[in-house]
């Protein structure tokens, strides 16, 4: 268990994080017909492109466990802080978890149990197919965008999904979003993502959200070939991961464990750890960890 200091400083980090009003974007598109599948745009803007042309296309996965009360509104201020960074940005929106008879639609903190993580294999679905229609809807949206210099991003249960597209070609071959070759990526940066779901599920982060995520104990190991990360090594793509030491919700196990089996498998994946930095700093526009994340991305999309 956490001391008081550390419970109080990591409840500090997350209330400056969801201190920021949301940032409406510049363009929303839609890639299906259900309301959470759409695509929010942010332009480049600011002085900090280097150089004229074509931007890198950043593509955003928001966290908050796969459960339903955390959308993509609650990242819309890091997305605008990468916009204002120079990048075009691409934050997705996707299917989430229900909420069960009897809870309320919030659920409290995300590192919290609470309404259901994810929905099989709709989650999956909508990662798959906004990424496979995001080349053609940010030609439209972000004509400012280079498509072929994609890096996607994603914190805690989005690290997770950004992990897991870069790594579509090494699915089972019975699985719906396999691809046939690595996708066209620049690089993966995920942000203390939720990367090996063994670790996880033995450290019990999000309250059980990885089990839940996959349909359960019964279906826990059936499916976990289809969408553990750590499982679907070497991806052939930059990944480089960012965490925070101090990280309460999903801890430094999680990350180091993954960056092992990339080893392992032959693939160096870059691993940064940030002192005195819980969950919520990376995300967090107000904080220094903030612009590390932004560096790390600028190293691989430029």
């Amino acid at each position: 268990m956490p001391d008081d200091a550390a419970a109080a400083r990591a409840a500090a980090e997350e209330q400056s994080a969801f201190s920021h009003p949301a940032v409406d974007p510049d363009s929303t598109a839609v890639y299906g017909d259900h309301p959470d599948q759409v695509i929010d745009f942010y332009a480049p803007r600011g002085e900090t492109v280097p150089g004229a042309g074509p931007v890198p296309l950043v593509v955003v996965l928001h966290g908050g466990a796969w459960r339903p009360p955390y959308d993509r509104k609650h990242i819309s201020p890091f997305a605008d802080f990468l916009a204002r960074r120079g990048f075009a940005v691409a934050s997705v929106e996707y299917r989430r978890g229900a909420v069960l008879p009897g809870q309320g639609g919030e659920g409290g903190a995300q590192g919290t149990a609470g309404p259901l993580a994810g929905r099989w294999p709709d989650t999956f679905d909508d990662v798959a197919a906004a990424l496979d229609a995001l080349p053609a809807l940010a030609r439209e949206a972000l004509p400012q965008a280079d498509p072929r210099r994609m890096v996607i991003t994603g914190h805690s249960a989005g690290g997770h999904l950004a992990l897991w597209a870069a790594a579509r070609h090494l699915l089972p071959a019975d699985a719906p979003w396999r691809i046939g070759g690595p996708a066209p990526l620049r690089g993966v940066v995920a942000l203390a993502p939720i990367a090996d779901f063994e670790v996880s599920d033995k450290l019990d982060v999000c309250g059980g959200a990885v089990r839940q995520l996959l349909g359960g104990d019964e279906k826990f190991a059936e499916r976990r070939p289809y969408a553990d990360p750590a499982l679907l090594l070497p991806t052939g793509i930059a990944t480089a991961l960012v965490q925070g030491r101090t990280d309460l919700i999903v801890p430094q196990a999680v990350a180091e464990s993954y960056a092992d089996a990339a080893a392992k498998s032959g693939e160096m994946v870059g691993l940064t750890l940030l002192e005195d930095v819980g969950h919520f700093p990376l995300i967090d526009p107000a904080a220094d960890a903030c612009a590390v994340v932004a560096e790390e991305i600028a190293q691989l999309a430029w």
